[in-house]
């Protein structure tokens, strides 16, 4: 059953799913097993999530670890040898639907998340469906929306501890949405916070991956607190964790050997993430390579064009190589001389733990690259921002080039994130 709320905000599905099983202890011989849930919108995530099981079996080497995923998720769970449940499947693709809902370098990603009730409720299903006929000693969920959101509105249903992982905190409004969508997100940044405060035990360890100051100072709405306020009271905070951040010089020039890239080269990495949004920005940084080759003929550009672009779409020119999916993207963010990116967090990141120059052109529409991602890249003093309309040939040419040139003088990222992060959830074992 659904019902809207009288300013058309947050729908509330309820299900009749009988009664729920005992909370127990330990799973039949001592073994311990965990479902991990992994957000398939962008490779970010799942890179994060490996690192934390690591640790975690580190801890507990008798914890075994399911996951729960989508592709191109699983496609780097199953090259890293982990085990992926074989219901993974059956849940329904959240990075194809948000590709649809882009059109060209623009994704109005509040508008697509309130219509996405039909795929939250199908995977939380799926979620459900497991989690009955397999006992879990524990649960994470690491932008696991739909699991976090029907956990809250069926506290009955939460049979494991769980663990809910995020780096950012509340829709935003952007001013191009004007007041009724601006009045519409704080009706949903209520009723999260609603949800928290009428069960808020429910989460057993809410940890959002970064610092205090990484979290913004905007309301969550009309008397509301701040992001930064709220999140401040409801999360631990554990730091960026980076899957290969911190590469020493002498490693990144074995690493760029390794990769094939010359050490007379200036290579530029071009990746517009996993999951299909942003095909317009990869066919305006290829576009720019000949002028930026005018200015410095020693540039190589690999532009990546991930799991849901057609490579065959790229123009082939001089300098340019063109990869399809690349699992360990990480490991080229880290050897190359500078990056045009889109504007997602992981991405960002892992360049700015490693002290790589980088140009960022967020989505338009899209409050999370606008506005949480932008505070946090602007805080640890990285990267260039370059709005999409400003983004032609010439431009990201020359942006290129005075990154080539540029000093990075980025905070430092703290290496133990994911140790801490793991130290918090072994706790719940």
């Amino acid at each position: 059953m659904s019902e809207g709320t009288s300013n058309g905000g947050p729908r509330r599905i309820r299900f009749d799913l009988g009664a729920p099983r005992a909370l127990s202890a330990r799973s039949a011989g001592g073994r311990l097993r965990a479902l991990f849930v992994s957000s398939p919108i962008g490779l970010g995530h799942i890179h994060r999530d490996l690192a934390i099981a690591r640790e975690l079996r580190a801890i507990a080497p008798e914890l075994e670890i399911e996951w729960l995923a989508q592709d191109p998720v699983t496609r780097v769970l199953e090259r890293e040898g982990e085990t992926v449940h074989p219901a993974s499947r059956w849940l329904a693709s959240e990075a194809a639907y948000w590709t649809a809902q882009a059109v060209g370098h623009e994704l109005n990603c509040f508008e697509a998340f309130r219509h996405m009730d039909e795929i939250l409720v199908a995977n939380f299903m799926i979620f459900h469906d497991v989690v009955s006929e397999t006992h879990y000693d524990l649960w994470i969920a690491d932008e696991g929306w739909e699991i976090d959101h029907f956990l809250h509105e069926h506290p009955a249903l939460k049979t494991a501890p769980f663990v809910w992982l995020t780096d950012f905190v509340g829709h935003l409004p952007l001013p191009e949405g004007g007041a009724s969508e601006a009045a519409l997100i704080a009706d949903y940044n209520a009723e999260m916070v609603e949800h928290i405060d009428a069960h808020r035990h429910l989460r057993d360890r809410a940890i959002f991956i970064g610092d205090p100051d990484d979290a913004v100072e905007e309301p969550l709405g009309p008397a509301l607190p701040s992001v930064r306020e709220w999140t401040e009271e409801h999360f631990e905070f554990v730091g960026y964790i980076s899957r290969l951040g911190g590469v020493t010089l002498e490693a990144r020039d074995a690493l760029r050997a390794e990769l094939g890239y010359g050490g007379d080269e200036q290579v530029c990495i071009v990746t517009v993430g996993g999951s299909g949004v942003g095909e317009a920005l990869l066919q305006r940084a290829v576009a720019a390579l000949p002028h930026a080759r005018e200015r410095d003929s020693r540039l190589r550009m690999v532009a990546v064009a991930g799991p849901r672009i057609d490579p065959a779409r790229i123009r082939r020119q001089e300098g340019l190589e063109v990869l399809a999916f690349v699992p360990d993207l990480q490991r080229h963010l880290a050897a190359c001389d500078v990056a045009i990116v889109q504007g997602g967090l992981a991405t960002a990141m892992e360049l700015t733990a490693n002290r790589r120059p980088f140009v960022y052109v967020p989505l338009e529409r899209h409050y999370e690259q606008l506005i949480h991602v932008h505070h946090r890249i602007r805080r640890h003093r990285a990267g260039i921002c370059v709005r999409f309309a400003d983004a032609g040939p010439e431009p990201l040419a020359q942006a290129i080039v005075e990154q080539l040139q540029a000093r990075t003088d980025y905070l430092p990222i703290d290496a133990s994130a994911a140790e801490r992060a793991a130290s918090l959830i072994a706790e719940l074992l």
